[in-house]
């Protein structure tokens, strides 16, 4: 009997500190007016001292399970998507794995940049597909406010911090499969965005320490990209799906910037209603900005969703899920 995926329950969580567009103009040359006039952001929440890319991506984990009344020992599976992982070894999954107690669990980094909460839940739906795996997490957590150049106004104004997660459980129901279609695509190019870069030696000498590069995007590239290709994906994965746009009840794109959304409800022709956003008063969260979104209208899902993320690879996916 074939195995579906169904998704059943969806969290996200914010750190406590809220950075508006004033603070940030004290530091560098910039202006509230500019940042919401170009961006449409108006504040973000960065972590702060202790907290990071795992404890984000916990408060996640134990509302998904508190929400399913799910045993820790049965989840069977944790993925996580970031690009600002806790380190580079171990996985930030295997932190949240022992931070919620899920000893029968695997867990496992995925980095698609912002496209990783798209990419992962198709990764996922395979997993729970062959059959051997009943109960997965997928959480995108990002703590950006640690990979800033803030002396770089093109980039450090658009991110803030947070995570949006969601629980996939196996059922044999038709019916209840969520996972409609999907289409995960990549261009291999290191130059528009990168971030983390770790330079390799020079010489074998006694001063050498690894260093990194902040994030880095070019901006008005990223913004060609997200208008123009990224639509042409959307358009192609309605229609595989035998949707026209206006039966979607919601279209919920990457949160990189509102004139971005608002470029791709145009495209689309479709209203901003059907464009549930979170980047005014959370910034661009990377990865997590499209599980965030998911999350604020899960409970008032009666019909198809289409999600769209694009990021550095340059990675960009879609996906058409139901409750």
């Amino acid at each position: 009997m074939p195995t579906y995926t169904k998704l059943t329950a969806m969290g996200q969580y914010v750190p406590a500190r809220i950075v508006d567009n004033d603070e940030l103009a004290a530091i560098m040359d910039t202006s509230d007016d500019w940042i919401q006039a170009h961006t449409g952001i108006k504040t973000r929440h960065y972590a702060m001292n202790d907290e990071n890319t795992s404890d984000l991506a916990t408060q996640v984990a134990q509302q998904l399970l508190q929400k399913s009344g799910l045993d820790t020992r049965t989840i069977d599976l944790i993925l996580v998507t970031t690009i600002t992982p806790d380190a580079l070894t171990p996985a930030t999954a295997c932190l949240v794995q022992a931070n919620i107690g899920a000893d029968n669990a695997f867990a496992f980094d995925l980095s698609a940049a912002c496209a990783g909460f798209t990419f992962g839940l198709a990764t996922a739906d395979k997993f729970i597909r062959s059959g051997q795996y009943q109960n997965v997490m997928v959480i995108s957590a990002e703590v950006n406010s640690k990979m800033m150049d803030f002396q770089d106004r093109t980039a450090a104004v658009f991110f803030g911090d947070g995570a949006g997660g969601a629980l996939l459980q196996a059922t044999t129901d038709p019916d209840e499969n969520s996972i409609i279609a999907e289409k995960l695509q990549s261009q291999g190019n290191a130059t528009v965005i990168h971030s983390g870069r770790v330079r390799p030696i020079t010489e074998v000498a006694a001063t050498n320490y690894p260093q990194t590069d902040a994030f880095y995007q070019a901006g008005r590239d990223v913004f060609q990209f997200a208008t123009t290709v990224v639509p042409e994906q959307m358009r192609g994965i309605i229609k595989n799906a035998q949707l026209a746009p206006t039966d979607l009840q919601y279209v919920i794109c990457h949160q990189a910037n509102l004139r971005i959304i608002e470029k791709i409800a145009a495209n689309l022709t479709l209203p901003m209603t059907k464009f549930p956003h979170n980047v005014d008063y959370y910034g661009n969260t990377s990865s997590a900005g499209v599980a965030m979104a998911l999350a604020s209208v899960f409970e008032s899902l009666t019909g198809p969703v289409l999600l769209t993320a694009f990021g550095g690879g340059l990675a960009y996916g879609s996906v058409v899920i139901k409750k």
